[in-house]
């Protein structure tokens, strides 16, 4: 744990499912519901700091997200990113897309294109069953 990394001193969201070695939140970030993080609890960096084991189960916890996400929001296309240029810390934001959201093709850190709050807004009604059936998903993955 480093005391100045945001992702080892606080959740990053709101968190829907966590075990020893990772958390999945739902990232607060306006204008993209549904917008998901998986985070290693440890603090390391990269993949490559990670056993071939531990690369695996990340991996397949990232995975779930994006099914769920495409079988509970029904997004046009899923962006799966690990950066890690702001905040060193492990993680992997798996976020749905639409072609009418905000940004769409652009990333979502890019400059808005267009106001997509007509899609926000029909995304935020489908957060709940999103939620149930990821924390569902998640301990079954874990139980396996």
């Amino acid at each position: 744990m480093q005391a100045d990394c945001p992702l080892c001193t606080a959740a990053g969201g709101e968190v829907l499912w966590r075990d020893a070695s990772e958390r999945v939140v739902l990232a607060d970030e306006p204008g993209f519901p549904g917008f998901t993080r998986v985070i290693r609890q440890a603090h390391v960096t990269e993949m490559s700091d990670l056993s071939g084991a531990e690369r695996a189960r990340l991996m397949a916890l990232v995975l779930c997200v994006e099914e769920v996400q495409r079988e509970m929001l029904r997004p046009h296309k899923v962006n799966l990113a690990s950066l890690g240029n702001v905040v060193a810390h492990l993680h992997w934001h798996v976020i749905p897309r639409w072609r009418d959201d905000s940004h769409f093709p652009a990333p979502v850190w890019a400059a808005a294109a267009r106001d997509g709050s007509a899609r926000t807004a029909r995304v935020i009604d489908l957060l709940p069953a999103y939620r149930a059936r990821l924390a569902s998903r998640l301990a079954a993955l874990s139980d396996a």
